[in-house]
């Protein structure tokens, strides 16, 4: 007794016989020659019959056998055959399933016939040469054209008996090509060259008879495909589907080997020799439409699907997948979605849903574009703008050469008419669209010539800025840098020890409440270069200033509120920081709401009057942070007189830090 019989011969035959016998699942696989076999290896639970069987012969086989199931995964073609296993099971009461070759992509170029006497009647009415790859059982029928051998390039199995059957309706010499195939687009393509053909003649043998390659071949080289209908209309499962009505029937335990490819900017390309490897070994393609269809080999099953979630729930309830490759654009570790996607993978493989992950890496639109600009790239600073914040005018102020992935059609013009807005419209852009594909374009220009430009979403900038300015490695921008006017600033001492106390991060959230003329807005924007500060202000000088300042220090990520705290703090977003430099006898509400926004909020006081001191100790008991500290800080500066160098004091600061200790900085 075997579980399951599948009646092979074929590709697809042959991958599910091996497939149910490395999983334990006795089979039995039953060919009509032995050349049928050679694909196949016996062991314990694969048992091969080879021979050709009538109706009668394949109802025996079955009672013998009395297997579980019955898989008919016969050559499309082969109508009779098919037939007959369908008879057999009925009159034994075996379950039958019929397993279908997938049919290939037709194309618009091509001839379609019914059968091959129809091929012949039109055929008769054309002149040149033809490649006949439909192989030798009915060869003979092309014979009614009146000067078949000296039209007709026969390509047919490399067996003797093929060969003399051949030689009998007349086919021999450079007439006759005996070779197993499929064969490659490239090999079609020379033969039909070699041999001077204007048609080529098929069947629709799907994917596993390499179908799409004689087409493509075909269609290269000018010549007309005449392609032969399938002789029955059927219905059945696809190697996939059968393979998961395996694993459910069987109680067949699969684990997917799942690759991360990096496929390059897309076109073929910048697709790695490991990463075509390990597409041409893939069961499935998973990734987006254009990323999928630029890596995917005629007639493979594909997933359109980007999002992380879905493509782990889509592995998890289709096993039948033993090799799957994600396609991802680029590289994997460079602003790739491979991060996430290995998150959901990993979880998956301690659910034992994969057997393992394995990363490929690929070709980065960092690298490709520095190269085809000609500029190197271990210099330059990197980011992405793509779907997310990113302070680019930052970066360009301090960086000479700066590289960053866009996502928008405008994202150029916008980039440009921003550093136009802050003096640095001198600023070469380097811009590249559609890398890589035909459609590719690279150019340069000013940004100041780019100010209304649309282009592409799938873009990368390189922005080279000669007038870069480096920015300082540790606080303390000196007083006369900034503008001033009467409005109160804080100064370079105060500020250095109040900055330091506030232990920023480069994506903080600031608050600067009573910015007055911004040196500690401005010296928080410039720190926290990947962040947000928004500096808050009553008074309209120092509104002013403050802008006047943003436009001279390039900070594009300060954002100036004019208000009055707490009222003008309620709709900002959740701060990590917030330094209070001047509160209008409002510190107690203006604290309030900080911490109902985030209870982690870390948070610096500045105080020169008594009062608020006295106000700020209140709070500080009220609120029980877990940390609290005062610091009193009192600077002299020297003054010349004369010859003479007198110390001249400041106001005496009193500096308070506070915050509660979850995620203590």
């Amino acid at each position: 007794m075997s579980d399951v019989v599948v009646f092979a011969g074929t590709t697809e035959g042959c991958e599910i016989s091996s497939f149910l016998a490395k999983h334990k699942v006795s089979v039995i696989a039953c060919v009509a020659t032995d050349y049928g076999s050679k694909s196949l290896k016996e062991d314990e639970y694969l048992k091969i019959h080879a021979g050709r069987l009538n109706s009668e012969e394949m109802e025996a086989l079955l009672k013998k056998h009395s297997p579980r199931l019955v898989l008919d995964a016969t050559h499309p073609y082969a109508a009779e055959v098919t037939e007959n296993i369908r008879s057999a099971c009925k009159n034994t009461g075996f379950s039958y399933e019929r397993v279908l070759r997938e049919k290939g992509v037709h194309q618009n170029q091509a001839v379609y016939v019914e059968d091959t006497e129809a091929a012949v009647k039109f055929l008769e009415g054309t002149k040149g040469n033809i490649l006949l790859t439909t192989g030798s059982k009915e060869l003979g029928k092309f014979t009614a054209l009146p000067d078949a051998g000296e039209r007709i390039y026969a390509r047919v199995l490399s067996l003797p008996s093929v060969m003399e059957t051949c030689k009998g309706y007349g086919f021999e010499g450079k007439h006759l090509i005996g070779m197993q195939g499929p064969f490659s687009m490239e090999l079609n393509a020379a033969m039909l060259r070699q041999y001077d053909c204007r048609y080529l003649v098929t069947k629709d043998t799907g994917k596993a008879g390499g179908f799409q390659e004689k087409i493509d071949a075909a269609l290269m080289n000018d010549v007309i495909p005449v392609i032969i209908g399938r002789p029955l209309q059927e219905e059945g499962l696809s190697v996939a589907e059968c393979k998961h009505m395996l694993t459910e029937r069987f109680g067949i335990a699969m684990k997917s080997h799942v690759t991360l490819l990096g496929i390059g900017m897309g076109s073929e390309e910048t697709l790695t020799i490991q990463g075509k490897k390990a597409v041409q070994k893939a069961d499935l393609i998973i990734g987006a439409k254009r990323m999928a269809d630029s890596i995917r080999e005629p007639g493979q099953p594909v997933v359109y699907e980007y999002r992380s979630d879905m493509i782990g729930n889509y592995i998890k309830d289709h096993p039948e997948y033993e090799n799957i490759v994600i396609a991802l654009s680029g590289d994997v570790g460079f602003y790739s979605g491979a991060k996430k996607l290995l998150d959901v993978l990993r979880k998956g493989n301690q659910e034992e849903h994969f057997a393992e992950v394995e990363i490929i890496c690929g070709i980065s639109s960092v690298v490709y574009f520095m190269s085809r600009i000609g500029l190197s790239w271990d210099d330059a600073k990197i980011t992405s703008a793509h779907g997310k914040n990113c302070n680019l005018i930052s970066m360009i102020r301090q960086n000479q050469k700066v590289f960053s992935i866009l996502g928008t059609r405008s994202a150029v013009a916008e980039l440009a008419q921003k550093l136009v807005n802050y003096g640095m419209g001198e600023v070469v852009l380097h811009v590249g669209e559609n890398l890589s594909y035909p459609e590719e374009k690279i150019f340069q220009a000013k940004a100041r010539e780019l100010t209304f430009y649309e282009g592409q979403a799938l873009s990368v900038v390189c922005a080279y800025n000669e007038d870069a300015r480096c920015a300082f490695s540790t606080h303390g921008v000196p007083d006369e840098e900034f503008i001033r006017g009467k409005a109160p600033m804080t100064k370079e001492e105060v500020r250095c020890v109040s900055l330091s106390k506030l232990r920023l991060h480069e994506d903080s959230i600031c608050y600067d409440v009573g910015a007055g003329t911004g040196s500690v807005s401005v010296e928080m924007a410039l720190r926290a270069d990947q962040g947000k500060v928004f500096a808050v202000e009553k008074k309209d000088d120092a509104v002013a200033l403050l802008y006047e300042n943003k436009q001279k220090f390039a900070v594009d990520n300060l954002e100036i509120i004019k208000g009055e705290a707490p009222e003008a703090l309620k709709e900002l977003p959740v701060p990590t920081h917030a330094f209070i430099g001047g509160s209008s006898g409002n510190l107690k509400e203006i604290i309030a709401l900080l911490l109902e926004k985030n209870q982690n909020v870390r948070i610096v006081i500045n105080c020169i009057t008594l009062e608020t001191i006295s106000e700020a100790l209140d709070v500080l008991k009220e609120y029980d942070f877990a940390e609290r500290e005062v610091v009193q800080l009192a600077a002299s500066r020297s003054k010349e007189i004369g010859r003479y160098h007198l110390m001249m004091g400041e106001n005496p600061i009193y500096i308070i830090t506070c915050q509660n200790p979850q995620n203590k900085l």
